[in-house]
């Protein structure tokens, strides 16, 4: 039990550290959203709700991975601004490549790391499990997607990540990559089940086709069907 309550903990920092950049996120969207609306109009298509309020919960988990990996350690805790704004440390750290190369990981351990106890087995399994919605999202709400696309966005966006993190003293590893990429694979996967199992259900997350609006048409055309982006 106290094991399960330190998990809880760990993870409910991280997602405290997620949560300003995630807001951020949420304002940007709703700002857009007229615009986005206008363009999906002139070419005849619409978003429903579901669909948007499942967009715009990926806009926020996507900006709040980019809090929790592409900035520096704990930049987003209370500690570092009062910290920063004393002049106790500096606001935005960055490290030189000349210090940060050398200390690449390029050998896999997270096979050992598994197995070797708490917090090495808590960072594998949440390195795989926060990129499932990298290759799960994607393939939800845009059109033509399919698992390979899940890995592809899961490698693109891990790469990256670990790249950006050689300049602001993070540590960037293979095991990262493979994780993380193993992650967005099993979320395109989850998602060819899901469109397997309930396709109807998928559509609800895709746009809708408008058709008959140039004919003065008020209602969708006898057989259309969802379309997607």
């Amino acid at each position: 039990m106290d094991t399960l309550l330190w998990y809880v903990a760990i993870s409910w920092d991280y997602v405290a550290q997620m949560l300003p950049c995630m807001v951020l996120a949420a304002l940007v969207f709703f700002l857009v959203r007229p615009w986005r609306k206008k363009r999906l109009a002139r070419q005849g298509m619409a978003s429903g709700g579901l669909r948007e309020a499942t967009l715009l919960f990926f806009v926020m988990f996507c900006a709040g991975l980019a809090a929790l990996t592409v900035f520096p350690a704990n930049f987003w805790t209370l500690y570092h601004w009062q910290e920063a704004f004393q002049g106790r440390e500096p606001f935005f750290p960055l490290t030189p490549l000349a210090q940060s190369i050398p200390n690449i990981q390029w050998t896999p351990t997270f096979l050992r790391n598994l197995l070797g106890g708490s917090w090495s087995a808590y960072m594998v399994v949440a390195n795989t499990m926060i990129f499932l919605p990298m290759g799960f999202f994607p393939a939800l709400l845009w059109r033509g997607r399919h698992w390979l696309h899940g890995l592809l966005a899961g490698f693109c966006a891990s790469f990256a990540i670990e790249f950006l993190q050689l300049f602001v003293g993070r540590a960037t590893d293979l095991d990262d990559l493979i994780l993380n990429t193993f992650g967005a694979l099993m979320g395109g996967l989850l998602f060819q089940l899901l469109r397997r199992l309930a396709p109807r259900f998928t559509q609800h997350f895709q746009v809708e086709v408008q058709h008959g609006r140039e004919t003065g048409d008020r209602g969708p055309a006898p057989g259309a069907g969802a379309g997607q982006l």
